[in-house]
């Protein structure tokens, strides 16, 4: 809508409809931005993981760490939620399923994505855990009767056979230890999508940040008790690179990129913050080479393209 110039006190002022506009289309391009960003953090932490494994840390030291660094965030963020007047911590039941659901997204899903990724290269990790929204679908089916269509069927076999591939080439080369990795991500993946399949409903009565606040520290429990259970507390006493690394993995590459791909959902809405997230593997897989020196040939251009391609299938109505 064209501005209006209204006259008053022989002063030209214009309607907020021009203003309005460009507000709602600033709003818009920080959505696209915080999606774009949000994308690229998540698509580091596979590259942070193999990093600092390279320096002797074991996973559940690592994961340990990444939950410690990230604790804090999501901490205050509950208590900032809290101080808002409608917000409440939830009833036990509810909050009870919250952290279940916490146990599973956030500890057992995590620390089997990066168990895996002691077997398998960086670039086999993103794409096999980057099945999960085809196991979402078929969860849904299955547990919610939704429907599954021609696309969704054309998906799933672009996204299998594009691991396949990729982990037929890596098989050959690692044996019996890619087998083993490529089945604690995939399994990582399938409870991930348990996760996502069954927060909808909590998310939506309670909100996204007060859910995932609430889940990481809950799984943060989970994890420091496996941690207690296994390690010596001096064991978290690792070499500075680690810590920079552990720093860097639980700042940039979870609590940044969870926050940000909320508020683009809330910006651009979920269907376009997708589109942007296939993005993922592609950025996962340049840092490998050029930071990991891991190989790229025909074999993972092909099982790349066959799982952004099947990905990209799904979110199309």
């Amino acid at each position: 809508m064209a501005a209006i110039l209204i006259i008053q006190g022989g002063c030209y002022i214009p309607n907020m409809g021009k203003t309005s506009i460009a507000l709602s289309q600033h709003h818009f391009r920080t959505g696209w931005l915080l999606a774009v960003g949000g994308t690229a953090l998540f698509a580091l932490k596979s590259i942070f993981i193999k990093l600092a494994y390279a320096q002797g840390v074991d996973t559940v030291t690592l994961l340990t760490l990444r939950m410690l660094v990230a604790a804090p965030f999501y901490l205050l963020m509950l208590g900032w939620l809290l101080r808002q007047t409608p917000t409440r911590i939830p009833a036990p039941k509810p909050l009870a399923a919250i952290m279940l659901l916490g146990f599973m997204g956030y500890y057992l899903s995590s620390w089997l994505d990066m168990q895996g990724l002691n077997y398998v290269s960086a670039q086999l990790e993103r794409l096999t855990l980057y099945t999960y929204p085809i196991m979402t679908t078929l969860l849904g089916w299955v547990f919610l009767r939704e429907a599954i269509t021609p696309r969704i069927m054309l998906a799933l076999v672009l996204t299998y056979s594009g691991v396949m591939l990729l982990y037929a080439h890596e098989a050959n080369l690692g044996g019996a230890d890619v087998t083993l990795g490529v089945a604690m991500v995939a399994t990582a993946a399938l409870i991930f999508a348990f996760y996502v399949v069954f927060s909808k409903g909590l998310i939506g009565q309670f909100g996204s940040r007060l859910f995932t606040s609430i889940a990481m520290l809950a799984s943060t429990l989970f994890v420091c008790i496996h941690f207690l259970l296994t390690h010596r507390v001096s064991d978290l006493l690792v070499n500075p690179t680690a810590w920079g690394y552990a720093l860097l993995l639980g700042i940039f590459s979870t609590v940044l990129p969870s926050f940000m791909v909320s508020e683009a959902i809330g910006r651009i809405g979920a269907a376009r913050t997708s589109i942007v997230g296939t993005s993922g593997p592609l950025i996962t897989i340049l840092l490998a080479v050029a930071l990991l020196g891991e190989p790229f040939g025909w074999f993972h251009l092909a099982g790349m393209l066959l799982v952004m391609l099947g990905v990209g299938a799904l979110g199309k109505k």
